[in-house]
């Protein structure tokens, strides 16, 4: 991602777009010749950065001191580089190329994530777990069942992503106000010839789709529509880490933990979930981001004010910055997550008594037993088991007051087959399973590419 923001990127494709525009204009007839265009293209990533630094600061002008490096090194061209352009032309052009670009890596990696969620998600897919509303024990989940309302929220944002590559338009060229007047002027009137032009350079920089109309800029409403999917990757992230968290507070889920990893400079025993805490605070910022881009669109007077420059020169690197490495942390963190299946089911026994009343209510309804009366005894007991848990800090003996009383006598028997875990996790295993073939399975093939993508980018904690 470094490299896709990098100045070497940046001024590469600056050359890479004044050749597209010279020979499309040479194909369109006017006097450009090969040998202009060959020692354009043989010096596309000649740069002297110095000499570009140099120019920029005699003339104050970043786009005309590159445009003067680079005629030094293609002297022959140095009379049709940037013909009948805007420094939009190269500025805006270059942003879509690096959005498009940067926006294939994140989707990538969320491929990448995805994957190695699978593999979790279906080895627990019937492991139960406690779920909980309002952070209070609910109805039982599994631990894969919960993995995958994870991986639903960054499927959502793949497809965005996707949706976003497909579509995303190049500015094109468009002149300096956006009525392409100078071009038209160079072909001398010729309509047909100046939408040719934008078609071949567009056509020549990869891309299919170009704004139909502009200022001199392409409408700053597409950083906004980048960012807020960068937004939605983020929120997707924090959701997964927070409840990471959570989880390794419970000491039911944890993240990798190194051998030698110290988790705090005092307490020398603590494990503290870093990975997903540092996935947490570049969310926060990433998810901050959207607005700037709002307020940057809202404030475009007319055909554009360059208050826009600055802010985006900031705001779209770092949030693309941002989100790739929470993708690397979170590939890392799935590829390591630690399950403790002691523990899990320790909570779950604490609750499930609970859970298992109505079931054993109406096994002995069935049975000949008084509802009302039944219901009555397990609210007594219900209570009395909460007392001793929550007063005097011992296990739930639910069970063992409703294997004493007679009243429950129908169940005496089957007692611990009534309270197995599994048969209090619903849909979970199914639902797992289906998600995968019907929802990921499709785009791991389809992408699968990515799969075999060699992760590259190292996490230090």
């Amino acid at each position: 991602m470094s490299a896709i923001f990098s100045p070497a990127m940046k001024f590469t494709t600056w050359r890479k777009l004044w050749l597209a525009l010279a020979a499309a204009e040479k194909d369109l007839g006017l006097e450009i010749n090969d040998e202009q265009l060959q020692q354009m293209k043989d010096n596309l990533y000649n740069i002297d950065f110095a000499k570009a630094e140099e120019f920029e600061s005699k003339f104050r002008h970043d786009v005309m001191g590159h445009v003067h490096a680079f005629g030094e090194v293609a002297e022959k061209a140095m009379p049709i580089i940037h013909l009948g352009a805007t420094s939009c032309y190269v500025g805006d052009n270059t942003d879509i190329v690096q959005l498009k670009e940067a926006l294939k890596l994140v989707q990538s990696k969320l491929v990448q994530t995805l994957g190695i969620l699978k593999v979790f998600a279906e080895k627990y897919k019937d492991m139960p777990m406690l779920g909980f509303t309002h952070y209070q024990p609910a109805q039982l989940t599994t631990v894969g069942k919960r993995c995958t309302l994870w991986m639903q929220d960054l499927l959502m944002d793949y497809e965005r992503v996707t949706h976003e590559l497909e579509n995303l338009p190049m500015r094109g060229v468009k002149g300096t106000t956006g009525t392409q007047a100078t071009f038209l002027e160079l072909f001398n009137g010729d309509h047909d010839k100046v939408k040719e032009l934008n078609k071949k350079v567009c056509n020549l920089m990869g891309f299919d789709k170009w704004v139909s109309v502009s200022g001199q800029t392409y409408t700053r409403k597409i950083d906004y529509y980048v960012l807020s999917i960068l937004s939605g990757i983020a929120q997707s992230a924090y959701k997964m880490c927070g409840d990471i968290r959570l989880l390794a507070n419970l000491k039911e889920v944890e993240e990798p933990f190194a051998k030698n990893q110290i988790g705090s400079s005092a307490m020398a025993y603590k494990r503290n979930p870093m990975r997903s805490e540092r996935v947490c605070s570049l969310a926060r910022y990433v998810m901050t981001l959207p607005p700037s881009a709002a307020n940057t669109h809202a404030n475009q007077w007319f055909e554009r004010t360059l208050d826009d420059s600055a802010i985006r020169r900031i705001v779209l690197p770092e949030s693309f910055l941002a989100v790739d490495v929470i993708l690397n942390l979170l590939v890392n963190i799935a590829d390591g997550m630690v399950v403790w299946p002691n523990v899990v089911s320790k909570h779950v026994m604490e609750e499930l008594p609970f859970m298992a009343t109505e079931v054993i209510l109406m096994e002995c309804v069935k049975a000949g037993g008084d509802r009302q009366e039944l219901h009555e005894a397990i609210r007594v007991h219900s209570m009395a088991a909460g007392a001793v848990v929550k007063g005097e800090g011992k296990p739930n003996d639910l069970m063992e007051r409703i294997a004493k009383d007679p009243l429950f006598s129908a169940v005496h028997s089957k007692l611990d087959t009534l309270v197995d875990p599994k048969l209090f996790i619903g849909r979970s295993k199914e639902q797992v399973e289906e998600f995968m073939a019907e929802d990921i399975n499709p785009i791991l093939a389809k992408e699968s590419k990515h799969l075999e993508k060699k992760v590259v980018d190292g996490v230090n904690v």
